[in-house]
C-alpha cells in the first residue's frame, strides 16, 4: 500500500473499516508523510489511536502546496473527520449593511442577501458595531423605516423626492417621505441627491477613512459661522469631536501600514491559541481570537495555515501581504513577512500580546469551570517538556537543612497532579552523617525514603525532584541504584542559580521557559520542600537549645523538661509566660527552681 504512493506534493485520507475518512492531511512528499505514521518509534498516544483505525489509505498529486491547502481545506469542511483540526464555529458575526434601495438604510444584520447591497465586516465585537452606527447617525440622517421607495411603488417619475427629517433625542430620525413639487423645501426635507452624498461618506467612514469626512464637517463648520449660524456650527463641531473621539480609541500602530493581517499562534500539548489583527490606514480595525483542539500532534505552521485561510474568507479579507512568526508563502500563495525589526515587528508583537493575554484566559476559565482537564492538559506538558515516558501525577522534592552541620535535616514533600498532599509529608532526622556533608545527607534520605517504601510495598512516584544541582543528584541517583530503582523512577535536580534542570549522566542542563506551567509546578516543588524542611530544622534548633539549658537545671528531671518543651518550646518562649502558667504545668516548687536559675542566667 505504501509503496504506491508517489514522492510528489499531495493530499492523502484515512479511511477505516467501515470506509469513513478518519483523517485527511497534505504533504510536499506524499510518501514520506504518510510513511511517517507507521514509524515503530512514535510516542503520540493520539497518533497511535488514529493508525489502529486505519484500513485503507486513498491519495491526489496536486501541482502545488498552496493547491493542497486549498484540497485538504475543502475535504475537511466535507467530510468532518475524526483526528482533524475542525473549525467548528457556530457564531454568525453581525455586519454593517448599507442597502441597495433609494434612500438606503444603514442598518446591523446578521444575513448577507445578495441582492446588491454592500456589507461591512464581519465584526467579533458589537460594541463596536453600535459606536460606529452611533456615529452615523450623528453625524447624518439615515432612514429607519423599511418603505419601499421605487419609482413604481410612488408611482412617480418626474418630482423630486425628498425625507421628511425629525429630530429626537439629539438623532436625525426619518419617517415618510415628501413630493416637493413646485414648493419650496424646507429644512426639515433631505433631497435624494444629498442623501446619497451622504451614503458616499458613510462608505467612507465604514472603510476606516476619516479624514474627507473631518474636511468637510469643518468647511460646513466654518461656513455657518461666517454666516453668525452658531447653533449650527456648534453641533457640526460636537459631531467632529464624536468622530475624532472614535478615532482615538482605535489602535494606531504606523501610519505607513495599510491594507496588512497580521497572524500569531502559541500553542500547548492540548490546543493552539491563534490572534488575528487586521490593519487599515496605519489602524487596527478588527480583531479575532480563536482556539484550536490539537488532535493529534500537529505542529503550529499546519495548524496557523489552516486557520489563515479559514479566517481570511470568513472575514473576506483581500490583504496582499500577512505578517507571521512563520512563512508561509508557498502553501497559501500571498506574501508573508517574518519581521525582524521596525513597525511590521512591533505588529506582529502585539499580535503575540494579544494571542498570551487568550490563551491565559481560556486557561483560566478551564482551571474554573473544568478543573480535571485543566489538571490533564499540566500533566501531559509536564511529560512533553520533561521528556517522561508518563505524566508525573505523583512528584516527590527532597531537600536539606542544617546550619554548620548541626542539627541536619532533611524534608520529602509530595504533589498529586500538580497540588501539595501535606497528608504525606515526610521529614527525616539525620543519622549517619556528621558535619556540613549534603551529598552524603542526600544519599542517606533517599535510601531510607525508598527502601520503607518497597518494604511497606506503596506506590513509587512517577518523578523524583532534588533541590540542588549535579551533587546533589548524583547522590540521590547513588541510593537509587542500589535500590535498584534507577531505571525505575525518572529523578531530575534543580539549581537555584538558574532554575536550570539536570539529569543524571548529562552535563547540559534544560532550561525551560521563565513562564511555563512545568517550570512553576517544579519551583513549587522545590519552595514548599526548602520552606517544610526549614520550619523542621528551626523547631528541632530550639528544642534541642531548650534540652541543653533544662539539662544543667537541679531538681529538674526528665519528665519536667518533656514538659516544658511542649508546652512551651525554647527559653525565650519561657521568659515570656507569667509564673503561674509554669506553676500550672510542673508545680510550685518546680517552677521557683526554673525562676531562679532563668534569673541568675540573666
Amino acid at each position: 500500500m505504501l509503496k504506491t504512493i508517489p514522492e510528489l506534493p499531495g493530499v492523502y485520507q484515512f479511511l477505516n473499516k467501515n470506509k469513513k475518512i478518519i483523517y485527511v492531511g497534505k504533504a510536499i512528499n506524499l510518501k514520506k508523510r504518510v510513511k511517517s505514521y507507521f514509524q515503530k518509534n512514535i510516542k503520540s498516544r493520539k497518533t497511535i489511536n488514529l493508525v489502529k483505525n486505519i484500513d485503507s489509505i486513498e491519495h491526489v498529486v496536486v501541482q502545488s502546496e498552496s493547491d493542497a491547502l486549498l484540497l485538504e481545506n475543502s475535504l475537511i469542511k466535507k467530510n468532518q473527520p475524526k483526528y482533524n483540526i475542525l473549525l467548528r464555529d457556530d457564531k454568525t458575526y453581525p455586519w454593517i449593511c448599507i442597502k441597495n434601495e433609494r434612500f438606503p438604510r444603514v442598518f446591523l444584520t446578521r444575513k448577507l442577501i445578495k441582492d446588491g447591497s454592500e456589507y461591512y465586516g464581519p465584526y467579533t465585537n458589537i460594541k463596536v458595531i453600535n459606536v460606529l452606527l452611533n456615529i452615523i447617525r450623528t453625524l447624518y440622517p439615515i432612514r429607519n423605516g423599511n418603505y419601499n421607495f421605487s419609482e413604481r411603488q410612488i408611482k412617480n417619475s418626474k418630482k423630486e423626492l425628498f425625507l421628511k427629517v425629525f429630530k429626537k433625542n439629539e438623532h436625525s430620525i426619518i419617517i415618510g417621505f415628501h413630493e416637493s413639487g413646485d414648493k419650496k423645501v424646507s429644512e426639515s426635507l433631505l433631497s435624494e441627491n444629498i442623501y446619497d452624498q451622504n451614503i458616499v461618506l458613510v462608505r467612507e467612514i465604514l472603510n476606516g477613512k476619516f479624514k474627507k469626512v473631518k474636511k468637510l464637517l469643518r468647511e460646513e463648520m466654518y461656513t455657518h459661522s461666517n454666516d453668525m449660524n452658531f447653533e449650527r456650527a456648534q453641533n457640526i463641531k460636537e459631531k467632529i469631536e464624536a468622530l475624532e473621539n472614535y478615532q482615538s480609541r482605535s489602535t494606531v500602530v504606523s501610519k505607513k501600514l495599510n491594507n496588512i493581517d497580521v497572524f500569531s499562534i502559541i500553542s500547548d500539548s492540548e490546543n493552539a491559541y491563534i490572534n488575528y489583527l487586521q490593519i487599515a490606514y496605519g489602524r487596527v480595525i478588527r480583531f479575532h481570537n480563536q482556539e484550536i483542539k490539537k488532535t493529534l500532534d500537529e505542529d503550529d505552521v499546519d495548524v496557523l495555515s489552516l486557520v489563515i485561510f479559514n479566517l481570511r474568507d470568513k472575514f473576506k479579507s483581500e490583504s496582499k501581504t500577512i505578517i507571521s512568526q512563520y512563512n508561509l508563502t508557498k502553501q497559501l500563495n500571498v506574501k508573508f513577512i517574518v519581521p525582524k525589526a521596525g513597525d511590521n515587528k512591533k505588529l506582529l508583537e502585539l499580535s503575540l500580546k494579544n494571542c498570551k493575554i487568550f490563551k491565559l484566559e481560556r486557561l483560566k476559565q478551564i482551571q474554573i469551570l473544568d478543573p480535571e482537564r485543566h489538571k490533564n492538559r499540566i500533566m501531559n506538558q509536564m511529560k512533553v517538556d520533561l521528556k517522561l515516558k508518563n505524566e508525573p501525577n505523583h512528584i516527590e522534592c527532597f531537600d536539606i537543612s542544617n546550619i554548620q552541620g548541626t542539627n541536619t535535616v532533611a524534608a520529602c514533600v509530595v504533589f498529586i497532579d500538580g497540588k501539595p498532599m501535606k497528608k504525606m509529608y515526610r521529614k527525616f532526622i539525620i543519622k549517619t552523617v556528621s558535619g556540613p556533608n549534603d551529598y552524603k545527607s542526600m544519599e542517606e534520605v533517599i535510601y531510607r525514603r525508598y527502601s520503607r517504601i518497597l518494604n511497606e510495598k506503596l506506590d513509587l512516584p512517577k518523578l523524583i525532584v532534588i533541590d540542588g544541582g549535579k551533587g546533589q543528584l548524583s547522590s540521590a541517583v547513588k541510593s537509587l541504584k542500589e535500590l535498584k530503582l534507577y531505571t525505575t523512577i525518572p529523578i531530575i535536580g534543580i539549581a537555584k542559580r538558574l532554575e536550570e534542570l539536570y539529569y543524571p549522566n548529562d552535563s547540559i542542563p534544560l532550561y525551560l521557559n521563565k513562564k511555563s506551567e512545568t517550570l512553576k509546578v517544579i519551583q513549587n516543588l522545590r519552595n514548599e520542600a526548602h520552606r517544610f524542611s526549614l520550619t523542621f530544622h528551626k523547631s528541632k534548633r530550639s528544642k534541642d537549645s531548650l534540652k541543653s539549658e533544662l539539662d544543667v537545671i537541679p531538681g529538674i528531671g526528665e519528665k519536667t523538661k518533656l514538659k516544658l518543651l511542649r508546652k512551651f518550646k525554647s527559653i525565650l518562649q519561657l521568659k515570656k509566660v507569667r509564673k503561674e502558667e509554669i506553676i500550672n504545668e510542673i508545680g510550685k516548687s518546680k517552677t521557683k527552681k526554673l525562676i531562679d536559675f532563668l534569673d541568675r542566667e540573666s
